[in-house]
């Protein structure tokens, strides 16, 4: 039996933010960076633990300036090189343990991709900031390393 999706209640939480970054790769390429390679553009190599799957958990650590930082989450749509939607967990500093939900939209755009992101559900307008300024540098490093022919 398949357990219904619990989405996050945000109504206490309105803060969110939107951002859109024309990407060089293809939709595919994108989607499966999200849902099955994050360590080879965001987490610590040999740190995520994620089936792409609805209703699964998943973890990673990121590595910054010799801090490790856990994230947290679970998949809650998936629409194979269209969409994919998680719960995003992190701590002080991120989302502060609050569950927020980051959706990312992949839209064929020439030979590439126009990626729209938003991360919806801060309890406050510092972290909201915060993600604000970090989710450009984020997609900037998914474009770089995703434009390697190793990575295709």
């Amino acid at each position: 039996m398949v357990e219904p999706v619990r989405v996050p209640d945000l109504s206490s939480r309105p803060y969110g933010l939107e951002v859109e970054r024309a990407m060089g790769a293809p939709p595919p390429l994108l989607y499966r960076a999200w849902t099955e390679r994050f360590d080879q553009w965001f987490a610590a190599p040999g740190s995520v633990l994620m089936r792409p799957a609805v209703n699964e958990p998943f973890f990673f650590e990121t590595e910054y300036e010799g801090m490790r930082s856990p994230h947290y989450g679970r998949f809650l749509r998936l629409v194979p090189d269209q969409l994919a939607e998680l719960t995003w967990v992190t701590g002080a500093g991120g989302t502060g343990g609050t569950e927020t939900v980051v959706t990312i939209e992949f839209t064929p755009k020439d030979s590439g991709t126009r990626l729209r992101l938003a991360h919806a559900g801060f309890a406050d307008e510092a972290a909201r900031d915060r993600h604000a300024q970090a989710w450009p540098l984020v997609l900037e490093q998914l474009d770089q390393r995703t434009a390697e022919p190793a990575e295709r």
